[in-house]
Formats: C-alpha cells, structure tokens, sequence
C-alpha cells in the first residue's frame, strides 16, 4: 500500500506554532511514528506553503498512489483549485485536520474541499492523519 501524505500551509510549523492547538511535536517526528507503526505502508510526504505547489502534488501522485491525506490548512476553506484538482484524480483523498475546525473560528466551519474528499477527519490532533491511514486501509481493500 502507498499513501501520499500533502501537508499545506504553516504545517511546517507544527511544534513551535500555537502548541496549544497543534502540539509540540514536529510533524516530521510524528511521520517517524507513524511510518514504524505502519511499516507494511509506503508512506511519502509532501509540505508547501504554495497552493499550486499543492495542485501539482496531487495532479502528479494521485493515479498513482492507493490514498491521499491532505492537510490543505487555510487553503481548506478558500481553494476551489484544489477542490478541482482532488476531482480530476483517481486516488481517494481524504481531508485531515488536526484541530477540531468547528469549534474554532466560523471561517474554518466550511470546506471548499470536503466535497471532493471521501471523507473528513478532524480534531484528533495528529491522530488524525492515523484515522485517515487506517480509514484509506479499509477502502482499498
């Protein structure tokens, strides 16, 4: 199994962002944990600040690789781009988020992506991209 993780902008951050929020570990030691919990899974990852950095991510993997978690930050809830982009693959993508969207500000209540996605995941902290793992495990079977 090969999944491809796209993290967007700030994820970067994670450790010395807001820890209250996103926590105190980078995700690059979170990637670590996951990738020795799961080693039977090639897991590849992806970081940028750049929207279209992220479309070509997606545009590039996504007939390739059995999932996508996409942590696609702010652009979450502006990126019609992105939206089309997940549409115009074959990979199921699911959306992840660390901190539980909708008890924060109003303007991460709404997704411009979600609706491309096979699902949503939020609010388990890094958790979450675990959830995603194990949910594009049991899709693809």
């Amino acid at each position: 199994m090969k999944i491809q993780i796209i993290n967007g902008p700030n994820i970067n951050m994670l450790g010395k962002r807001e820890p209250s929020i996103y926590g105190s570990v980078s995700f690059e030691e979170y990637l670590a944990q996951l990738r020795q919990i799961y080693p039977q899974v090639e897991i590849d990852y992806y970081q940028s600040n750049i929207e279209g950095e992220l479309i070509d991510c997606i545009q590039k993997v996504g007939f390739d690789v059995d999932g996508i978690i996409l942590n696609a930050g702010a652009y979450t809830h502006t990126s019609i781009a992105l939206q089309d982009a997940i549409r115009s693959v074959t990979s199921p993508v699911i959306e992840v988020h660390i901190s539980n969207v909708h008890s924060r500000e109003s303007f991460r209540h709404s997704s411009m992506i979600a609706c491309a996605c096979k699902g949503v995941i939020c609010g388990f902290g890094l958790n979450s991209y675990k959830l995603a793992l194990e949910a594009l495990s049991d899709i693809t079977k």
